[in-house]
């Protein structure tokens, strides 16, 4: 059962940053961010046992904020913007605004299991490549 959540948590996280790419090279084969969302809410609806109310709040809010965030990617895949930094930045951004929300839904005991779940080493790593950009443009 962990090993299942933890590879839905990575194969978000891997979507997001390719799906727009994925999506033109295969659009038939390419999940869309409504699909992604809604499957998302499912896990964690069964997972974290949601209230009807709390299954509303986060499918549109992963609805919104998946939708969202192909659109910045979109738009950078666009403006033909290369540095892969850039497009996790953009990510990471919107994954933890995707956990603030959730974090005033859930329950505390939910908030734990959602974090068990994969959220925590999510977040550490987002803040891993903060740290890591900051340095980075410190040495500039």
């Amino acid at each position: 059962m962990k090993k299942v959540i933890i590879s839905a948590a990575i194969g978000m996280a891997i979507f997001s940053v390719f799906a727009v790419k994925a999506s033109a090279q295969n659009p038939e084969k390419q999940p869309t961010p409504e699909e992604v969302a809604t499957k998302e809410t499912e896990r964690l609806e069964r997972i974290l046992k949601l209230e009807d109310w709390q299954v509303f709040y986060v499918d549109s809010t992963l609805q919104h904020d998946f939708a969202a965030l192909e659109a910045e990617i979109k738009g950078m895949q666009q403006a033909r913007v290369g540095n892969v930094d850039l497009y996790m930045e953009v990510r990471d951004r919107w994954m933890d605004q995707i956990d603030n929300s959730f974090k005033k839904w859930f329950t505390p005991e939910q908030w734990k299991k959602y974090l068990k779940s994969g959220a925590k080493k999510e977040q550490k790593d987002r803040e891993k490549r903060r740290e890591k950009a900051a340095k980075a443009s410190r040495n500039l």
